[in-house]
């Protein structure tokens, strides 16, 4: 989470910050901003993670420890490849699920639970209009204020 998706997080405390004229450079990160994305990841971690735990072990495919051995150590290379060379963050949730998926599909096709794939590759798809909307409706309501 460290790598990826805190410094999506970040990334988008600071734009605010800039674009809303509180901040003058668009480079310096606030110390706060750190502890305030570690301790959003950790609460949600703790609040869905064992449900988001229990979907990808066993939900999409039945995993044994070789199989979830195999996908933790492609997924970390992923991560850890996007973020030191190409220094772009991406998606941890959505590495390690492409990387189950793809454990599961060497065993045979018919052993991913395609059905369930596909509800979590939907709710990917709806994320960003999902969360257009709702800035959008934030900004009604918050703009008067203002």
């Amino acid at each position: 989470h460290g790598m990826q998706d805190a410094a999506k997080t970040i990334g988008i405390i600071v734009l605010a910050l800039y674009v809303g004229g509180f901040q003058d450079d668009a480079t310096t990160i606030p110390e706060w901003t750190f502890w305030t994305s570690a301790t959003v990841l950790a609460l949600g971690t703790y609040a869905g993670g064992w449900r988001i735990i229990r979907t990808l072990g066993r939900k999409i495919v039945d995993l044994r420890p070789p199989e979830g051995f195999a996908a933790e150590t492609v997924a970390s290379a992923v991560l850890y490849f996007n973020a030191l060379v190409l220094h772009a963050p991406i998606s941890t949730t959505h590495t390690i699920t492409s990387a189950i998926m793809g454990v599961g599909a060497t065993k045979r096709l018919s052993a991913v639970r395609w059905e369930v794939a596909g509800t979590i590759i939907g709710g990917w798809v709806l994320t960003f209009p999902a969360a257009g909307l709702m800035a959008s409706l934030v900004y009604l309501v918050v703009r008067p204020l203002f």
